[in-house]
């Protein structure tokens, strides 16, 4: 029997049945996304905070009195020696106190002067000669002897942002336009947060409808600005959507019947006293909801990719083929992602951890306690959604790919499928369990008996040039 080859899968251009395909799925996604944008732009008008801080009272921390300032300098030298606090305790016939005082030359100019450092940090050794620190300047006002000049914080401005240029740096050398414009996008999803969920919460705004609304703006923007605008991105969007619809339904849940109202966290006490609008446990209820959102967004753009490749490389593939294979993909994902949640928040919360640790009670009563109850529920609640997330994206993407019709595969001389394509596309399904990438499913297929190698390699060569197109396409985009 004779072959005949499809060499326009390797075009650098798709065909045009890849094209009109993707067409008509871009169309079906925008009947569905076009009206949810709308009602969150509509969300989002009605819920804008007006800026009116008037009925917000609140202590700055940083705020001096008079006669006192906050001034910078660089530590040239550290000694342990007698407290400049205690001397009125000297003048009185005591013992001096011994403290580690930092010689300190302003930045203003002038001599070294004493700056007096907290006991938790001298016994960590943490100012060193070199660093840079702010100290409270009280001379002229502290009376009796006391020291005038008292450690505050550290500048960090420099090495955070040297920090942060290595990571754009890394970024954009590994995904180059994609991750530049992925850091965009996060400035964006910072901006909203900033300007809209924060001022809202403290004006006393619904805390469901602000994070579902804030959140679906952040994904909107950070899903199409990073991975452009195609059938594969808005796949996602919906698996996203339905992963934060049930996260957000959790939370609410959570919130109310597990009783998180910030109880013991001195930052409620102190928005409490602030505001009479401020609502804890609607903003741990919002914080719920917003926690998840990067992870979220990881899993189902990989889940629709994994999806339309598959199918591209094999169009007769069952829908139920399909959906399986895919969903053997995302297993995997799902286990890793679980871990990552659970390791990120036990990483933030460290420090709490080895307190509640050494506190007299049973691993059962320190997690249900109030201090760790909120990052449990935190962890639980992003990980139902992220994992019900995954089959819904591979749901969604399975029957957009199977209701816009792709029909491109190569034909023998009788004009049925060359025995290549039907191994490939009974691979998939094979491939995937084993946790392959759909080239792998591809070759395996061309490697059974009596299957000829050439349209497997052409669909190889196909995959690569897709791939190749879209970073393109990206590029161009960008």
């Amino acid at each position: 029997m004779g072959h005949s080859h499809s060499h326009d899968t390797g075009n650098s251009e798709p065909s045009a049945a890849t094209i009109g395909a993707r067409q008509r799925a871009n169309l079906l996604l925008a009947a569905i996304l076009v009206p949810v944008g709308i009602l969150t732009v509509i969300g989002m008008i009605l819920l804008w905070p007006s800026g009116d801080r008037s009925s917000v009272t609140i202590a700055n921390p940083y705020a001096t009195a008079d006669g006192v300032s906050i001034e910078v300098g660089q530590v040239e030298r550290v000694s342990l020696e007698d407290c400049p606090s205690s001397q009125p305790t000297v003048d009185a016939g005591g013992e001096a106190l011994q403290c580690q005082v930092a010689y300190t030359v302003p930045d203003a100019g002038g001599a070294p002067i004493p700056v007096e450092v907290t006991p938790e940090l001298a016994r960590a050794g943490a100012v060193e000669a070199g660093d840079k620190i702010r100290y409270l300047n009280l001379d002229g006002v502290i009376q009796g002897g006391s020291a005038p000049y008292i450690f505050m914080d550290f500048v960090r401005t420099v090495p955070m942002m040297w920090l942060a240029v290595l990571y754009a740096v890394v970024v954009v050398a590994v995904a180059r336009w994609r991750g530049l414009r992925a850091m965009i996008g996060l400035v964006g999803a910072l901006v909203v947060l900033a300007q809209f969920i924060l001022p809202g919460l403290v004006e006393g705004k619904p805390p469901l409808l602000l994070a579902l609304v804030g959140s679906v703006v952040i994904m909107i923007g950070v899903l199409y600005f990073a991975h452009g605008f195609s059938a594969r991105t808005s796949t996602a969007l919906l698996g996203t959507l339905f992963g934060l619809s049930i996260t957000a339904l959790l939370a609410a849940w959570a919130t109310e019947s597990i009783y998180l109202f910030g109880v013991g966290d001195e930052n409620a006490y102190a928005l409490v006293n602030a505001s009479g609008e401020v609502s804890i446990s609607g903003i741990i209820m919002c914080g719920l909801i917003i926690s998840g959102l990067g992870v979220l967004n990881d899993v189902t753009i990989t889940q629709s990719s994994a999806v339309w490749e598959l199918y591209e490389l094999a169009p007769n593939t069952s829908a139920r083929r399909l959906f399986t294979g895919a969903m053997r993909i995302g297993r995997d994902h799902i286990a890793s992602t679980v871990y990552t949640i659970a390791f990120a928040y036990a990483g933030a919360a460290l420090p709490l951890l080895i307190l509640v640790s050494l506190y007299d009670r049973t691993v059962l009563e320190n997690l249900t306690s109030g201090e760790l109850a909120e990052e449990v529920v935190r962890t639980l609640v992003g990980s139902i959604g992220l994992v019900l997330a995954i089959p819904a994206t591979t749901l969604i993407a399975v029957l957009v790919v199977k209701s816009v019709g792709l029909r491109r595969q190569p034909v023998d001389d009788d004009g049925g499928p060359t025995p290549g394509v039907l191994a490939a596309e009974n691979a998939v399904g094979g491939a995937a369990a084993r946790g392959g990438v759909a080239e792998d499913a591809v070759v395996e297929g061309a490697a059974v008996e009596g299957a000829p190698t050439e349209p497997a390699d052409d669909l190889v060569a196909a995959a690569q040039t897709r791939r190749s197109r879209r970073d393109a396409e990206a590029r161009g985009n960008g």
